[in-house]
């Protein structure tokens, strides 16, 4: 690296800072309308979908969303390059985004239940052109740094500004022409918004130097050619094609089957991740009996759940054998916290950090969900005789990051200077902190509407955004850091996997919880709260041992 580089940022930065801004545009766009595309009744172009309903389908979106990632990120680290998969990512996203605003432009024409397969058709390609899109931008970026390169956070920092920027955008614009024009206008702004993405790449494609080029591209090729593109067009159009296929054989193969795949493939993902973990930390003589033992809980899940055992139960012997298995898995935490080796007991830290993290993005991710209704039936949305769009809330979040994060960053910086600076743990249980705290406002907007106040103040939402983005900024950006200092050398990647794993569960939970607690008649805000605050208070409990247990990292 020269010393000019070294001295400020390549023009590579400033052209994935727009890239990447102009894909969340298109993102947050279509997640600010989803829940609220779905429960809009029929006559108003929506589907008519109960609350419970559309939460659910959030939920497997969201979800899956965090999960196709680890293949994107295979794929181009083996065969294509980070750059042909951006693109191929990124044409793939815009035609998920165009068959949804297809869903609804065509809500005269087809039946509903025809607009519904079309729907769940642009969101599952929307959910694999998301994964190969997500991770590899990030990586591009990375490339044109050192590690030692003090620049490199400067980088990052500017780069996440763009993907705020957008996340502000796209509510603002997808968002309103949804609500307050048509439905389909909101999603057609998120596929050009998408489109944008790819031509500003191509247009700036040269600035992007070497980084990202397919494997064994010869020396001083800085564009992609046509051989590549005509990959990237063969490609973007087979996602496509499988996703229908797949997405067509799965609604018509019988529910147990269905059951049997999805069991089978949660299975198989834990298995091979306990496999590549405990093969890269433990000798040849060692690792069997410690797999085997995880093959043998896998097991016993799918003998549990596939042969009905646990739904025969009572739901007091379901209670008291969920507290069985919580104080087995706390006594599992410990120990692996008290192991001896640095690589297990660091990877307890992880697991442990890793669990706690879907309480918090359970809660975190209402906002796409419940919020999003509450904003839109229950929030008095009135200005000077003009209605906001209930889509506009999710602006909050975003902006919230952008003032505050500079904050954020001061203050750890002093901190450190004073010996001050939390341990990754406590700051972990302060994001907890703040979570519960704003469901526990939450919970009392929730109290006046069901006390008759038919519509409450638009502050109440306000501030739990703004106070659960606090919790974000002590919890999130450590994360990933804490991955890259505590994993293994050898078992980075696969770690990271895990990690996304949890958010993957985090948002997948955030959008089931309401439809799993009614039947337990338990509220949604009061439960996430307590929950929030248990686990913060259970992670300052076990803070000594997680700091003993890192071994030396701070």
């Amino acid at each position: 690296m020269n010393e000019n580089t070294k001295q400020k940022h390549p023009k590579a930065l400033y052209t994935l800072f727009a890239t990447e801004m102009w894909e969340r545009f298109s993102y947050y766009g279509m997640r600010a309308l989803l829940t609220l595309y779905l429960t809009a009744e029929l006559i108003n172009g929506g589907f008519g979908l109960s609350d419970d309903d559309a939460l659910k389908l959030y939920a497997v979106f969201t979800g899956l969303v965090y999960l196709t990632p680890i293949l994107g990120g295979w794929v181009a680290d083996k065969f294509l390059g980070k750059r042909k998969t951006v693109y191929i990512g990124g044409l793939v996203m815009a035609v998920g985004q165009f068959l949804l605003a297809a869903s609804a432009f065509l809500a005269n024409s087809l039946e509903p239940d025809t607009r519904l397969i079309l729907f769940n058709f642009g969101l599952g390609v929307l959910i694999i052109g998301n994964g190969f899109f997500k991770p590899n931008i990030s990586t591009i970026v990375g490339d044109f740094y050192d590690d030692n390169d003090p620049l490199k956070d400067s980088a990052f920092n500017i780069f996440y500004m763009g993907i705020n920027l957008g996340a502000i955008l796209g509510p603002f614009i997808a968002g309103a022409l949804g609500e307050k024009v048509a439905w389909g206008w909101g999603y057609l702004a998120a596929g050009i918004g998408m489109i944008i993405s790819v031509l500003w790449l191509k247009y700036r494609e040269n600035t992007l130097e070497d980084k990202g080029l397919p494997p064994n591209s010869p020396p001083g090729k800085l564009v992609l050619d046509r051989k590549d593109w005509r990959d990237i067009v063969i490609y973007s159009i087979g996602l496509i094609v499988v996703t229908f296929v797949v997405m067509t054989i799965w609604r018509n193969l019988p529910e147990n089957i269905t059951k049997i795949i999805t069991i089978a493939g949660f299975s198989a993902i834990v298995i091979g991740l306990a496999y590549v973990i405990i093969r890269g930390i433990e000798s040849n003589d060692t690792w069997k009996p410690k797999f085997f033992s995880v093959v043998g809980v896998v097991l016993a899940f799918i003998i549990v759940k596939y042969f009905g055992i646990w739904d025969n139960l009572s739901e007091t012997s379901q209670k008291y054998s969920l507290y069985i298995i919580a104080i087995l898995a706390l006594a599992g935490i410990i120990m692996l916290l008290r192991n001896e080796n640095k690589d297990w007991s660091r990877m307890g830290v992880i697991l442990t950090l890793a669990f706690f993290n879907i309480a918090f993005w359970a809660g975190f991710e209402q906002a796409g969900g419940t919020f999003n209704i509450f904003a839109k039936k229950y929030t008095d949305r009135i200005f000077f005789g003009w209605e906001m769009p209930a889509s506009w809330f999710q602006n909050i979040n975003p902006i919230a990051i952008l003032i505050l994060a500079p904050v954020f960053s001061v203050v750890w910086l002093k901190l450190d200077k004073m010996k001050l600076n939390p341990r990754t743990s406590i700051k972990f249980a302060l994001g907890l902190f703040f979570g519960a705290l704003a469901f526990f406002i939450m919970t009392q907007a929730q109290h006046l509407i069901d006390n008759g106040a038919g519509k409450v103040s638009p502050i109440w939402l306000f501030s739990v955004y703004v106070i659960l983005t606090l919790g974000e900024l002590m919890l999130s950006p450590i994360g990933l850091s804490m991955i890259t200092k505590l994993a293994n050398p050898k078992l980075v990647s696969v770690v990271m996997g895990l990690w996304m794993a949890s958010f993957a569960a985090g948002n997948f939970m955030a959008g089931m919880l309401k439809s799993i607690l009614e039947k337990y008649d338990f509220p949604l805000y009061p439960f996430i709260m307590w929950v929030m605050l248990g686990a913060g208070l259970i992670i300052v409990a076990l803070s000594p041992l997680l700091n003993r247990a890192m071994k030396g990292i701070h």
